[in-house]
């Protein structure tokens, strides 16, 4: 059967409308299609159908009519094997990596946002037709898509082996910046859109080739054949510069990426700032999921279903094990030192400890409620769950630290399981039978305790084996209140209290508006206005006992406030004289 073809345009930037076209050669009698719910990567039905819009059919001169069976399904009333052809529109406005956008200066999109899926035909060879932009002859597109007819500006016809291949490219549109370099002999390829001129897009290029390079010799040794054994031919990394937002979405061989404008490298700046170091482990983050997610993938995302919820339990290891490599392995590149690593290291460790959900939920559950859950924050959210991302990672922490002291490293856990698992969908079984491999004995309790409890982890002790010394430090007001807050508007705006806090023994709760303070018996040491919560310490002074005055409903309430003792957070070093192996090997 001939190849389905996606005709897109660019139709009404201002309107940020996208036109798209669907010529299906050879459809059934009645033939159903439908518009995916979600993207994979990101754990939440989006109902990206509610932006597609005047879905029109017709078979040679004659209009066919469309019937929508449910949200996002439609049945065409056609002839079988007469080409039959779609016509729509889909608005696009989403910012975000997971969805469409198109205005004057950008366009992107997921195929999983534009691309109808036609049912019964998705293993058939998918070809995409991106029309050039009227108007913007220094528009460019860049995908990860097989090219078959295109020109210099990258506008024309790509190829997908099939429906899941299309929708795991997207494409981005616009004058953006363009460098490439290869890592281990493979063609990178990077964009950027919305960059300041002072961008030193060579440093990026340079930074993000070492990344590349560790990250392939991790999964293929380090000969001259690693690039090779490789599951990707060319890599495309698209990345969104804005003025504040973060982010991104792994794909097969591409990713999308947000950051902030100021987190990019700047010419003539050496120095490796904060946020820059924020924006390479982001880029090692998606990198690594090229195996781990897209080659190694649990086995609920066998075959993707497109119409509903995926269900896994396993996001602890592809989410969580992907974070704890992705600083990781900016050490071992030599991109940050070992007081950075531990400073990242502490932060995702102080997050976890700073979470009351951990005592709630276990890393197996919040992986499997991500859809209900982790992606639906509320302010009960730090209480009720915990982050597969973190404690994820700190599950990675503590196996490969365990190994280690028995002579081994999760790095070869990891390659076993990839070796074992590649061609097919993964189990936690396969994550124990690959540790049991490595190690000779078995690691069910651990991974018992660990992933399927609310046990805290043994961080401290596996730490300080490695010559890691722990300090204990007085953490921040809010920390020592227990609330999550914001500045505005010259007062603290609660965002959440979290579960057993002094905040919510005083009778704190999220939407409170804390506007001033009483202190000492009747306020006689003063009635202060709270602009800002790191005001409160010097406010209080010796207090330890006050009234909080807050707004709720338009309503003032005066809160007993007690200050506990302060609050501690981790912070860690090496010792003078270590010998271990890790982090930097």
């Amino acid at each position: 059967m001939s190849a389905l073809v996606y005709s897109v345009e660019a139709h009404d930037l201002h309107a940020h409308l996208l036109r798209v076209t669907l010529t299906i050669p050879e459809p059934s009698a009645q033939q159903i299609v439908s518009l995916p719910v979600w993207i994979p990567g990101s754990y939440l039905v989006r109902e990206f159908s509610k932006n597609l819009q005047n879905l029109k059919a017709r078979q040679g001169r004659r209009q066919t009519t469309v019937q929508q069976l449910d949200k996002c399904t439609w049945q065409i009333d056609c002839k079988a094997d007469e080409p039959l052809t779609l016509n729509y529109e889909v608005y696009a406005f989403d910012p975000s990596v997971r969805t469409a956008w198109l205005d004057a200066r950008r366009g992107f999109f997921n195929g999983t946002s534009l691309c109808l899926r036609v049912h019964g035909q998705e293993h058939l060879p998918h070809q995409l037709q991106l029309q050039p932009v009227k108007g913007h002859p220094d528009w460019q597109a860049a995908t990860g898509l097989t090219p078959l007819k295109t020109d210099n500006k990258g506008f024309g016809l790509y190829q997908a082996a099939d429906y899941d291949e299309l929708a795991d490219c997207p494409v981005e549109l616009g004058s953006f910046w363009s460098g490439r370099f290869k890592a281990c002999g493979i063609e990178h390829r990077f964009v950027v859109a919305g960059a300041l001129p002072s961008f030193d897009g060579p440093r990026l290029l340079a930074d993000t080739q070492k990344i590349c390079e560790a990250e392939i010799r991790f999964w293929h040794g380090k000969g001259a054949q690693a690039g090779r054994k490789a599951p990707h031919k060319n890599y495309l990394f698209m990345l969104n510069a804005v003025d504040d937002g973060y982010g991104g979405l792994e794909h097969r061989n591409s990713t999308a990426l947000i950051c902030g404008r100021r987190d990019l490298p700047r010419v003539g700046e050496n120095k490796i700032s904060e946020g820059y170091t924020t924006l390479l482990g982001l880029i090692s983050h998606e990198y690594f999921h090229t195996w781990n997610v897209k080659q190694l993938r649990p086995d609920a995302f066998a075959r993707y279903d497109y119409t509903r919820e995926n269900y896994t339990p396993l996001l602890w290891f592809f989410e969580g094990f992907t974070s704890y490599y992705d600083d990781l392995l900016l050490r071992r590149a030599g991109l940050i030192d070992d007081a950075t690593y531990l400073k990242l290291l502490g932060k995702t460790i102080n997050q976890v400890a700073q979470t009351p959900g951990r005592h709630v939920q276990t890393v197996a559950q919040a992986s499997f409620d991500a859809w209900v859950k982790y992606y639906r924050q509320d302010e009960n959210t730090p209480n009720a769950t915990v982050s597969y991302y973190t404690k994820g990672a700190l599950v990675a922490l503590c196996l490969d630290l365990s190994l280690r002291a028995e002579g081994h490293a999760l790095d070869e856990v990891m390659r076993s399981l990839y070796k074992r698992c590649k061609a097919g969908p993964m189990r936690e079984q396969d994550v124990l039978d690959a540790l049991q491999a490595v190690t000779g004995r078995t690691w069910r309790k651990e991974l018992q305790a660990w992933v399927h409890s609310t046990a805290e982890l043994p961080l401290a002790r596996l730490l300080e084996a490695q010559g890691i010394r722990i300090h204990a430090e007085p953490g921040n007001f809010a920390q020592h209140l227990g609330l999550r807050h914001a500045d505005a508007n010259g007062s603290v705006q609660v965002k959440a209290v979290l579960r057993g806090s002094a905040a919510e023994q005083a009778g704190f709760a999220a939407g409170d508006e804390w506007l001033g303070l009483e202190v000492g018996a009747r306020g006689q040491l003063g009635h202060w206005r709270v602009h800002k919560l790191d005001d409160v310490p010097a406010l209080l002074g010796k207090e330890r006992k006050a009234l909080a005055l807050v707004s709720r409903d338009k309503q003032l309430l005066r809160l007993p406030l007690v200050v506990p003792q302060q609050s501690t957070v981790w912070r860690l070093e090496t010792t003078a004289g270590r010998s271990a192996d890790w982090p930097a090997a």
